[in-house]
């Protein structure tokens, strides 16, 4: 068993860090002169659906808390509109109702997938060693392995794949896009958490935000 302990110790350290990292950058592209700097306003928008009206409100205001943490101005449009502020409008009267409030940049997060997935984590067979005296006459030693056996079993989750789109209102023009995947968050809060972070680390390593 001694031998074995290194073994399982570097698995708990991997499982432990795998669990810890829900969320996964897939892509991102930025334009060559994209800098959110620039922008006199920022509006966030999140797109995904009536069913996941928690999830939109959640991940605008962690986007828009992230932003002005490093210096942006930006706002959530369903704070600032309403939750139904967009509906069954035509693009252009969407264009002149974001240029009336006075933004020049436009973030947004859209919902593209949200997969359930099962899992199955086969069975485990481990032995643990004793020893039984067997003869004190010849004082023969037998090495007997109990079987310990752990089926197996499923693990239903949920997972989600969305993508920001930063874009110049003025010019009409796509700067930056990134897809990123959260992998069972188990709630709003953690999703907007996990896909704000990874998302908004990087803008910053790509120069698109200042390091606050």
């Amino acid at each position: 068993m001694k031998h074995n302990l290194p073994a399982l110790f570097i698995f708990a350290i991997l499982l432990l860090a795998t669990a810890c990292s829900t969320t996964e950058l897939l892509s991102s592209w930025k334009a060559k002169d994209a800098r959110l700097e620039k922008y006199n306003k920022v509006l966030v928008v999140g797109l995904t659906g009536t069913k996941d009206r928690e999830l939109r409100e959640s991940i605008e205001t962690s986007m828009v808390s992230a932003l002005r943490s490093n210096g942006i101005t930006a706002e959530a449009a369903s704070e600032n509109y309403g939750p139904k502020a967009f509906e069954k409008l035509t693009d252009e009267q969407v264009v002149g109702k974001v240029k009336s409030g006075g933004y020049d940049g436009i973030i947004i997060i859209a919902l593209l997938d949200k997969a359930k997935e099962k899992y199955y984590t086969p069975g485990r067979v481990s032995y643990t060693p004793y020893y039984t005296y067997y003869s004190r006459y010849w004082r023969q030693w037998r090495t007997i392995y109990d079987r310990v056996y752990e089926p197996g079993y499923y693990t239903n989750t949920t997972n989600f794949t969305l993508e920001a789109n930063l874009y110049n209102v003025n010019q009409d023009v796509l700067e930056y896009s990134a897809q990123a995947k959260s992998f069972d968050p188990g709630n709003a809060q953690t999703l907007s958490s996990g896909f704000t972070k990874t998302v908004v680390q990087d803008m910053i390593k790509k120069g698109i935000v200042s390091k606050s």
